[in-house]
């Protein structure tokens, strides 16, 4: 009988290199086309009080930019890094701005409770679309990507960002 279940050891980690290798290349991050990247500066969206933000008002910059919703536990873990670290950084040219994939009333909500020191627009559905488009197959949260002066992806990073990680791609691109 103990020889039985031996046979399916092999079987069941094949099976779980093979879910693994699928969700690594179906839902990984990849690095966004040179379109989707230049149509996104093109782009804005309104902030809480629902002005008009246009993206290209940060080219030149060192962007992290940020998609996530008030719902997402990781993104709101995140956000706290991303306070410390544009306090440290915004006067040497970096600027995070966060796009939430939520509607307004609950980002007013969540920002009363947990208030960022960097600009936060509303995306709604269109900026899932866009994650997609910039690289995120999955369309999961939170995603950011971090472009540098040039406009050029240093970091595409889906899931909660370690500081570290974050810290480490500010640091060879100068902020």
């Amino acid at each position: 009988m103990q020889k039985k279940w031996l046979y399916f050891i092999p079987l069941a980690l094949a099976a779980l290199a093979g879910g693994i290798w699928l969700a690594q290349t179906r839902y990984a991050p990849q690095t966004p086309e040179t379109p989707a990247v230049s149509a996104l500066w093109k782009l804005s969206f309104p902030d809480v009080q629902g002005q008009p933000q246009a993206l290209a008002q940060w080219r030149g910059q060192i962007v992290v930019l940020n998609f996530w919703a008030s719902w997402c536990a990781p993104c709101r873990e995140e956000m706290p890094d991303f306070v410390t670290l544009r306090a440290q950084h915004h006067e040497k040219g970096v600027e995070f701005v966060g796009i939430a994939i939520d509607n307004v009333a609950n980002v007013a909500q969540f920002l009363q409770k947990q208030p960022v020191n960097y600009p936060i627009l509303i995306g709604e559905g269109a900026a899932h679309s866009l994650t997609r488009q910039l690289g995120n197959p999955s369309g999961a949260l939170p995603y950011t990507i971090v472009f540098d002066r040039d406009g050029n992806i240093v970091l595409t990073h889906l899931g909660r960002l370690p500081l570290t990680t974050l810290e480490t791609a500010l640091s060879k691109i100068g902020a």
